[in-house]
């Protein structure tokens, strides 16, 4: 007999949907199959079976140089399980010329202190000193094998050369390198002329940074990774003119790999144009983009130009975080809520618009991330052996979002008013429920940190 039996779901994979049990022993999945019994039962019938969805890109306690994200690794990874994610990466940002190792273990250290559900990790690269390239096979060997770098921001960003320079390093290892891609120069110039005019309103944010600053910094990030013969997987994009180029560089056979993420699918500039202050709620970066994006990314993400969604949930508190940029757009604390709540708007303005399958739906959420970053099947599974982080989803559920039903530590969400149908009702995290109709289950330090191989 098994710890505990999922009886009378419908499984859902990226292949395929079927009516079966599950049955986990332990902290893994023991079976699949019909008319098995258990010490424990959970009664899934009408309800979907999914893999616990990975979120590939999370902020959580992240030092933002005038603040601090609102999420700390306890209140973010519940707002996760709340939602359907058993599994996120985060980052670790060490200081500008290393050392790498000591970073990443007391990042580490940090998130199995305080996450409930289990993490991986990225390692920024914020120089390509040699010393610093010099650490790459070091954090590599200790399981963090994707690298994030930057082609924006004062202290993060590298120039080509540098860039070019650490997607060597990187591919030496058989890295992953992440890029968050626009094109730093021009958005400079464009923020200076703006504030030169007296322009300071949340408004400018999108206006400073638009659409061919994210397509040529793509571009040019595809065109050194395949010079370096570096694995390439560009984060949160935006715009159809920078998923298009990921697009071709698959059809040539270029190893690239897009992300976008539900505010880019769901939400337009027309949000920072709120009356007041109110836009700078929306403020993000890449920013919201104009109307006719959100469809043309749907497009993309649904024949695998775009293979992942994350969130790149990045919280802060609107009265006094964002607020810090009340007189001068470029001082509001850049990012959004959204942890929590991927899952339901994928299936409700993907699959229940018939913009993606189900099938589609669990694999941009579920599988792919897993597969992208080495947990797969270990992670995003159903398969006997696979950890039992399982998800329980009602899809005839509807729920209106704010903050009475959320629990990301915030005072606000960018998805407010929203009707979901289809929500997680349970959440099942190697092998043990921690969130049941909504209500945490859980302890603080169930999760473990995953060292992943890619």
């Amino acid at each position: 007999m098994y710890d505990l039996v999922i009886r009378g779901g419908m499984l859902v994979t990226r292949a395929e949907a079927f009516r079966a049990d599950v049955a986990v022993q332990g902290e893994r999945i023991a079976a699949i199959g019909r008319g098995l019994s258990g010490r424990q039962t959970v009664d899934a019938g009408g309800l979907l079976v999914l893999p616990g969805a990975v979120d590939p890109h999370v902020h959580l306690a992240m030092d933002a140089g005038v603040t601090t994200t609102s999420d700390d690794w306890t209140t973010g990874t519940i707002a996760a399980a709340c939602g359907g994610t058993t599994t996120v990466i985060d980052f670790i940002e060490p200081d500008l010329d290393g050392p790498l190792r000591p970073a990443l273990a007391a990042r580490r250290a940090e998130g199995e202190a305080g996450a409930v559900i289990d993490f991986g990790l990225h390692m920024t690269l914020r120089s390509a000193a040699p010393n610093v390239l010099a650490e790459v096979p070091d954090a590599h060997a200790a399981g963090c094998a994707s690298f994030k770098t930057y082609l924006t921001y004062d202290g993060f960003r590298l120039d080509d050369v540098a860039f070019l320079q650490t997607l060597k390093a990187v591919a030496r290892v058989d890295g992953l390198a992440l890029v968050h891609a626009e094109n730093h120069a021009a958005i400079e110039a464009l923020r200076a002329e703006a504030l030169a005019q007296g322009h300071t309103a949340p408004t400018y944010h999108a206006s400073t940074r638009p659409v061919s600053t994210e397509a040529e910094a793509i571009e040019r990030a595809i065109t050194l990774a395949g010079i370096a013969g570096a694995r390439l997987y560009v984060v949160h994009v935006s715009t159809d003119l920078g998923a298009a180029a990921v697009a071709r560089a698959r059809a040539r056979g270029q190893a690239v790999v897009g992300e976008t993420c539900p505010q880019y699918l769901l939400l337009t500039d027309a949000e920072l144009d709120r009356p007041g202050f109110d836009g700078a709620r929306f403020v993000c970066s890449p920013p919201l983009r104009p109307a006719d994006h959100p469809p043309l990314l749907w497009r993309q993400l649904a024949r695998d130009a775009l293979s992942t969604v994350g969130t790149d949930h990045c919280a802060f508190f609107f009265e006094g975080q964002k607020t810090l940029g009340r007189d001068d757009f470029t001082a509001i604390p850049n990012g959004l809520p959204g942890i929590e709540a991927r899952l339901a708007l994928l299936y409700t303005y993907g699959v229940r618009a018939g913009r993606l399958s189900l099938q589609r739906w669990v694999d941009v959420c579920c599988v792919a991330p897993a597969r992208v970053f080495g947990l797969y099947p270990r992670k995003g599974s159903l398969m006997p052996g696979a950890d039992a982080d399982i998800v329980l989803f009602d899809p005839e559920r509807a729920v209106t979002l704010d903050r009475s039903v959320l629990h990301e530590r915030t005072d606000y969400t960018p998805y407010a008013g929203m009707v979901v149908q289809g929500y997680p009702v349970a959440t099942v995290a190697r092998g043990q429920v921690i969130v049941r109709e909504g209500v945490f289950l859980g302890t603080q330090g169930h999760g473990r940190f995953i060292a992943r191989p890619i």
